[in-house]
């Protein structure tokens, strides 16, 4: 379970690094407005890390959703059954 996440953290890490970097490439952090509002008024590093972890977050759950894809129907049937004898 350990190596299916960290196969599946590690690309998304270095795939919201290029994200960040593609992004704010074009973007200035301090021109971002909330939908239609005010200047979000956060320092550039914050507003840097949230969005580095929001990428990461959603290349993680697409690789977490394609990883479940992945597993053949027998598999999810076979560790379904070994949890409900555990539990």
């Amino acid at each position: 379970m350990k190596q299916r996440a960290l196969r599946i953290l590690w690309p998304a890490f270095l795939a919201a690094g290029v994200l960040e970097m593609l992004v704010f490439a074009v973007v200035d952090p301090n021109d971002l407005h909330w939908f239609g509002g005010s200047a979000i008024g956060w320092s550039s590093q914050a507003i840097y890390t949230v969005t580095f972890l929001i990428f990461w977050g959603a290349v993680a759950t697409a690789g977490a959703m394609t990883a479940l894809l992945w597993l053949e129907p027998d598999e999810v049937n076979q560790r379904r059954g070994a949890g409900e004898r555990a539990g």
